[in-house]
């Protein structure tokens, strides 16, 4: 079926882990009311809209505002003083999900007086997480637990003022969205679009297997201008990539690293 996919649509999910894509396809196949893979991938192959329903299955949306805290606190202490340095500043989200962490830096890079002279480049494969990225609206339970992992990054400002109260959702302020572009991509498939001061790549490649780990690798050195910096999640790492070479450690618990030149 994978293959099919490929084929057909040029979605490549082949080099997924195979724990994660089982259970995610046997997911699909129970919510389209099928008995077998076997007539999913008939379905799939014959209906762009099942494929889009397939690709929403196959999405990992799992995120949060200001996740992983002390990774935020790595950022406005290390590298944000090497942003700083830069007249015009390019950040590229890869895998953005539901665009959490997207406004998250929005913030931080407000609050470092950066935002105007920043473009956050935020894609997934998801059109629907991006459409959900783009509205900017979370429920007001999260948002509360969301105010107190902004405090344990160092945030020190009004974490609420971020947002427009509406009934039980906030939404985003339109001057946190303003510099967000929003785009589809597929890290599986689809190439370096542009050169980026900062890469935040956090919590994706723990579903590929290594070759595809390897690709993504190399696309991201590809786009990181040099002295850029990578940012991967906590359970993902350099260690053992053919690409390890090209940089140097910036902060290994939090798993921040600098192209070398």
């Amino acid at each position: 079926m994978l293959e099919g996919v490929y084929r057909r649509y040029g979605h490549d999910f082949r080099a997924y882990a195979p724990a994660t894509i089982r259970r995610r396809v046997l997911h699909c196949r129970h919510a389209e009311g099928l008995e077998t893979v076997s007539a999913l991938q008939e379905r799939v192959l014959r209906d762009p809209q099942a494929m889009n329903r397939l690709i929403e299955c196959l999405s990992i949306n799992v995120t949060e505002m200001f996740r992983d805290p002390t990774f935020f606190r790595a950022l406005r202490e290390q590298v944000i003083p090497v942003l700083r340095t830069h007249p015009f500043i390019r950040v590229w989200h890869a895998g953005c999900a539901t665009g959490e962490e997207v406004y998250s830096m929005a913030i931080l890079l407000h609050e470092a007086g950066l935002l105007e002279r920043t473009r956050l480049y935020a894609t997934d494969m998801s059109a629907a997480a991006l459409a959900a990225a783009r509205s900017g609206i979370y429920p007001q339970d999260k948002l509360s637990a969301y105010a107190q992992a902004y405090a344990l990054s160092g945030g020190t400002g009004d974490f609420g003022a971020y947002f427009t109260q509406q009934y039980d959702h906030g939404i985003v302020h339109a001057s946190l969205r303003r510099n967000i572009i929003w785009g589809q991509h597929n890290l599986a498939t689809d190439g370096s679009f542009n050169e980026f001061h900062l890469i935040l790549c956090r919590n994706v490649m723990i579903y590929f297997k290594k070759p595809l780990q390897e690709h993504v690798h190399a696309l991201l050195t590809e786009s990181l201008v040099p002295f850029g910096v990578l940012g991967l999640g906590r359970h993902e790492s350099l260690d053992f990539s053919a690409h390890a070479g090209r940089y140097s450690t910036l902060n290994l618990t939090e798993k921040l690293y600098r192209r070398i030149a």
